[in-house]
């Protein structure tokens, strides 16, 4: 069993639960087979959570999508990522530009409905045809109605999770949420010591948050609508580690506690995704977490103010920046939209 076969799960024994009256009189019914859907399929039941924040999980293994909304499995699509040589970038990426009628600045003008940048070198998310195995130049191809579904309901800054089973963290490409950027898709490398905290929000006054918990580099980075608006540094308990990476999407929902972040505030409820490391790696809590990671108390209650619902926190042993700067200007997107039959759909 692969470590995204449990989400299918999931998503079947969701979708299994509101199938229709007339289905549920039937003495037989059986819960929709993820596994089983053909090139170009996929389901959607958006109905099952109507709020809250999106989560876009793509198994590279699998050829599958995986959407949850608030935590919750809303839908699963077959895809075609990239082919041998052209491989799709395995990470956690934010949503950076969105464009309904992009077209191929490379490839004959050739149409990429619905696209969504996950990297300012050319990854993407957008429909188009789906073989049945990895055929693209690196983007993530999505049937087109699933591609404008799911085009509908993310924002900038959305978080697209792109994994492989078989592939070791070692191997993992350091995602765009990894490196802080500032407005243009430039790296920014602020020049703090190891000690110093910066804080400006006047930076990106408006925008989904994004935090970097970077123990390899022992500090916290703090993104809104992609431009690092403060970074402190992390201290930690002795021998701590995550033993791969770990999502929180924060939810909607309070707990009557208070916050770690801000003692005189009640705690936000959080939702897990492990994203690198073994499947059967216990989950860390929160307050394990918070036993073991401490940041300036100011800058805790500066960060609790801004924490909205879809707030991803990113908690990685990986390094928190990425060695050489991009320094290079936005590439098109690198893909083309290969001649073939409309996507069957489901």
């Amino acid at each position: 069993m692969t470590r995204h076969f449990l989400p299918a799960l999931l998503l079947a024994t969701l979708l299994y639960g509101i199938a229709p009256p007339a289905a549920q009189a039937q003495s037989v019914v059986s819960p929709p087979d993820v596994r089983a859907l053909k090139p170009g399929e996929f389901l959607w039941y958006p109905q099952i959570a109507p709020e809250g924040p999106v989560v876009l999980v793509v198994s590279l293994d699998e050829q599958r999508a995986y959407v949850y909304r608030n935590g919750i499995a809303i839908g699963v699509s077959t895809i075609s990522s990239g082919k041998t040589g052209k491989e799709t970038p395995t990470g956690v990426f934010t949503i950076l530009q969105k464009n309904k009628d992009h077209r191929s600045n490379l490839y004959n003008d050739a149409p990429m409905p619905y696209m969504q940048r996950l990297t300012w070198d050319g990854i993407a998310l957008h429909g188009g045809h789906l073989p049945g195995y990895p055929a693209s130049h690196g983007c993530v191809r999505l049937p087109q109605a699933f591609a404008e579904k799911l085009f509908a309901i993310t924002r900038f800054g959305d978080s697209v999770v792109v994994a492989n089973a078989k592939a070791s963290p070692a191997s993992v490409v350091h995602p765009a949420v990894l490196a802080p950027v500032i407005a243009g898709g430039q790296a920014a490398h602020p020049a703090l010591s190891a000690y110093e905290v910066y804080w400006n929000e006047a930076a990106s006054p408006e925008g989904p948050v994004s935090i970097l918990v970077s123990l390899y580099d022992q500090r916290v980075s703090v993104l809104r609508n992609g431009v690092l608006i403060g970074s402190a540094p992390l201290q930690k308990i002795q021998d701590f580690a995550l033993n791969g990476t770990v999502l929180l999407v924060m939810t909607t929902e309070m707990e009557d506690i208070p916050s770690l972040l801000d003692p005189q505030q009640k705690e936000h409820r959080w939702v897990a995704h492990r994203v690198l490391g073994e499947a059967d790696t216990p989950m860390p809590s929160l307050r394990s977490l918070g036993d073991a990671l401490w940041i300036p108390q100011d800058f805790a209650r500066r960060l609790y103010g801004i924490l909205t619902p879809g707030t991803t926190v990113l908690l990685s042993d990986l390094p928190g920046v990425r060695a050489t700067p991009a320094e290079q200007p936005t590439v098109p997107v690198l893909e083309s939209d290969e001649a073939g039959p409309t996507s069957a759909l489901r």
